[in-house]
């Protein structure tokens, strides 16, 4: 069985092993010196790192020296911060300030501290409502340190909603110019100075390099966005300085991806220019306003986020800087082999033999495939989180979520659990909607549930007609067009797989249909070649919008008279839409269906390619087609910016079923 834990993400064993600062230096124990009343010095004789005190901010971090910028404020080099307001406003940043200062633990194997506040009346409308305690542990021999934060309400607080909570690393500009997010997303990269001598372009992150210090990187687009992950594959990453003599790595590892809101698909910065470096635990990216913290008036609620590991690494060679980047994939499976970790300070931080397990198998019955017969659920995603309905999983941000992939015969293991009570949820690669177990299940300490074998019967009204696409909640598979050779990223080459970074291709539809949209004939267009991966609005000379409606053409030899056919449009991302069916009227004053203004999540505009997952089954009438050809209309009506439109993850049209089905 694949764990989401270990095996779901990009990334290969390294096979070579890199010296790391730990294994170049003796074991010395970990001193704490509190003697400075505005800074607290913790080091093991391996890595130090300085924090502000009370406030917990990280002024220096130091293995070969100091990566964080020294030109930033020291409230500006390593931070914790939160956007937040009260329910339904903008979103003010916060930049969270500790008022009280303790030392957790303090021998020579382990120091941890501790920065808190609590939220006091006086603070109301300034600072997010939340006790926040943010943590900092190091070991000895550790060639890093860890961090993580427990948010707490208490009885009586306000209400309010959270955008985003997120950890801040700013390294160093003038030696970190080399990023690392994967074993195929890696370069060396511009500057901040770079960025803010270029072209602003149409989304405000985005800037085409005009006048770089680095000739290499002219013509060409830099976008925060462009190196966005998705959870379960953004484990590591982080910077390499090539210095004169030795190369040094510095790395944000995620052990686990428990602690991050709405599940293992949810979209999320990683490192990027300044050279800046994150760790997000919640956002809104790619989900809107859908993806929020939403309290209530005197809420109680308790969380711990992390924790992370902040991982150092050098290589005497500085021609075998990549080496750095497979040392700190090798970190990252030590990491994951001793989660959840047993040196934690914190009573809320649930230690191993405190948690619990669940086991199973997932089978999927589709009438319509195998002669109806179950079959396994192959590297379905299987997870636990919060009780809410099929599919609230990817909006879940309160809460842990548990998840990994079943094996080829659809056996199912999530271990570590947090007591509490959750849903088990489920989605198939190959099949549509979402499954859910219909009764809570109940997690005690040291617990060990095993699940009967489980059947998903996926949304199916009758045989497949026709379809586009494969439903895998993603719109890779459609037709992803190279972009403006104006503005490009060099990373992503035009025959790649992660092509939808580029910048702009929105702006491409209009170019490759300037009169007509969008005709796809069923048998004799190629979805991969012929169906533009975003419908999106239409650019008018007058730098105005214009909806789009695309069609699709089939044909109907017969017609089941009385029988109702079924048209499954499942969406993989929507931003400001309103999505309209017609059937063979394209002209029709109403349409056949429409979906209310759907989606927030902004894909398009911050090149993803896939969003929120939604799914409509609508159900059409056999006296709205006629025999032989038929036409459905897909209307994106409302046009307002070029960021607006939809991805489709799978279209199917499903005729009615026979008598002979109906009774199988």
């Amino acid at each position: 069985m694949h764990d989401l834990h270990i095996n779901c993400f990009h990334l290969q064993r390294p096979s070579t092993v890199v010296n790391n600062l730990a294994a170049s230096r003796p074991h010395s124990p970990v001193k704490l010196n509190t003697e400075n009343p505005h800074q607290v010095v913790i080091g093991n004789g391996v890595v130090s790192f300085n924090l502000s005190k009370p406030e917990g901010h990280i002024i220096g971090i130091y293995g070969t020296s100091n990566v964080l910028e020294p030109k930033n404020k020291e409230n500006d080099r390593g931070y914790l911060d939160v956007v937040w307001n009260k329910n339904g406003k903008a979103g003010k940043f916060q930049r969270v300030l500790g008022t009280n200062f303790s030392v957790i633990v303090a021998n020579k194997k382990i120091v941890e501290v501790s920065f808190s506040r609590t939220w006091t009346a006086s603070m109301k409308g300034s600072s997010v409502p939340i006790n926040i305690d943010q943590r900092y542990i190091l070991r000895r021999g550790d060639s890093g340190f860890y961090s993580y934060v427990i948010f707490e309400r208490t009885p009586g607080l306000p209400a309010a909603e959270v955008y985003q909570v997120r950890i801040v690393f700013k390294l160093d500009e003038a030696r970190f110019r080399y990023i690392a997010i994967s074993n195929t997303r890696q370069r060396n990269m511009p500057s901040q100075s770079d960025r803010e001598m270029g072209t602003p372009l149409e989304y405000p992150e985005a800037v085409l390099l005009t006048h770089p210090s680095d000739s290499q990187f002219k013509g060409e687009v830099d976008d925060k966005y462009q190196y966005s992950s998705e959870n379960k594959d953004s484990r590591v990453h982080g910077w390499i300085a090539e210095d004169d003599i030795a190369a040094e790595g510095f790395w944000v590892i995620t052990p686990s991806n428990e602690f991050r809101s709405a599940g293992p698909n949810k979209q999320e910065l990683t490192s990027h220019v300044g050279p800046t470096t994150l760790s997000m635990f919640t956002s809104t990216h790619y989900g809107g306003k859908d993806v929020t913290m939403n309290f209530g008036e005197g809420e109680t609620y308790k969380k711990v986020f992390g924790p992370i590991f902040v991982y150092l690494n050098s290589c005497p060679n500085k021609a075998r800087f990549r080496s750095l980047w497979s040392d700190a994939v090798k970190q990252l499976f030590k990491e994951v082999r001793r989660w959840p970790y047993d040196f934690v300070g914190s009573k809320d931080f649930i230690p191993p033999n405190q948690r619990g397990i669940v086991s199973g198998k997932l089978q999927v019955q589709d009438r319509y495939i195998r002669i109806g017969k179950a079959q396994p659920a192959k590297n379905a995603y299987v997870g636990l989180a919060l009780p809410g309905n099929a599919g609230s999983w990817q909006k879940e941000c309160k809460g842990y979520q548990f998840w990994t992939q079943t094996d080829r015969n659809g056996h199912f293991l999530i271990e570590n659990v947090v007591p509490g009570d959750y849903k088990l949820y489920a989605w198939v690669p190959g099949f549509i909607g979402d499954y859910i177990y219909p009764t809570k299940i109940s997690i005690r300490p040291g617990g060990n549930i095993k699940l009967d074998s489980l059947v998903y019967y996926p949304p199916r009204n009758g045989p497949t007609l026709w379809e586009i696409g494969i439903p895998d909640r993603s719109a890779a598979e459609f037709y992803v067009p190279n972009p403006n050779p104006g503005f490009r990223n060099k990373l992503y080459p035009n025959n790649g797989s992660d092509k939808f970074r580029q910048y702009g291709l929105w702006a491409r539809y209009s170019e490759l249909y300037p009169k007509y949209d969008l005709i796809y004939t069923v048998g004799v267009s190629d979805y991969n070649k012929d169906w533009f991966f975003a419908q999106v609005t239409r650019s008018t000379e007058e730098k105005t919008f214009m909806p789009t409606t695309w069609q699709i053409r089939f044909q109907l030899q017969n017609i089941s008279k009385g029988g109702n056919y079924t048209l499954q449009l499942a969406i993989a991302a929507a931003t400001g839409s309103k999505l309209e069916v017609r059937l063979n009227e394209a002209k029709a004053k109403r349409p056949y269906f429409s979906a209310r203004l759907i989606g927030n999540d902004n894909a398009i505009a911050r090149h993803g390619i896939h969003g929120l997952y939604e799914l409509y089954s609508v159900v059409v009438g056999s006296d709205q087609l006629v025999k032989g050809k038929n036409i459905i209309y897909l209307t994106q009506s409302f046009a307002k910016s070029p960021f607006m439109g939809v991805m489709y993850d799978y279209i199917r049209f499903e005729t009615p079923p026979t008598a002979t089905q109906l009774c199988a």
